[in-house]
């Protein structure tokens, strides 16, 4: 599913961040915000960070977040993820970004690192892509595309204006995943992009 979304201030948001102290030193990104909202998303709406247990034939809901993060490297396409991504703070999972990106740059992820994900993102705007059918990773039910963010012009108050846009894409696995729940969380996730604000209150 696809959702178009005026992420203009998610944006400013990014660049307030840049100015705390918690965040020195720190390449902040929207990535950041995208990564909350789904994980906000998931507490929400629990079934997308579930598994599907063939032996048993039954689903298996995951309490936690270990969260993966498609990177392209000199070895291919690499998905390490953030344990208990869930359980940390706004400045320690951009820390964690920051390091995840960094040790997958330079060739060093281990294989820990890819095990054990509950749930995805990709970033393919970064390539210059404005949108994707993103593959779920083997085991997980659900993966969350990013597109580029960039200036369009959009309906805004009512009046046309240059925004800044992006669209998201969002892959589940119907045996677990219906369209209701599939487009509630996406739309969960524009919500929060568009007004970030949504994040502090269902945080």
């Amino acid at each position: 599913e696809f959702l178009q979304i005026d992420m203009t201030e998610t944006m400013q948001a990014v660049q307030r961040l840049r100015d705390l102290p918690e965040f020195s030193g720190l390449r902040l990104s929207p990535l950041l915000f995208v990564a909350k909202a789904l994980m906000l998303a998931a507490a929400r709406h629990p079934m997308i960070n579930s598994s599907w247990d063939e032996g048993a034939q039954e689903i298996v809901i995951k309490r936690y977040v270990n969260l993966g993060i498609a990177a392209a490297t000199d070895r291919g396409l690499l998905v390490p993820n953030i344990k208990n991504a869930h359980a940390l703070t706004l400045p320690e999972l951009a820390q964690a970004l920051a390091s995840l990106a960094a040790t997958a740059r330079e060739g060093k992820t281990q294989p820990a690192a890819q095990s054990g994900g509950t749930i995805t993102i990709t970033n393919v705007g970064v390539f210059g892509v404005d949108a994707g059918t993103p593959i779920l990773t083997p085991g997980e039910t659900a993966i969350l595309a990013l597109g580029q963010v960039k200036q369009a012009p959009w309906v805004h108050q009512g009046e046309l204006a240059v925004r800044q846009v992006t669209t998201l894409a969002l892959s589940f696995d119907h045996r677990i995943v219906d369209g209701d729940l599939g487009s509630a969380v996406l739309r969960d996730i524009g919500a929060m992009l568009t007004d970030p604000i949504r994040m502090i209150a269902w945080g």
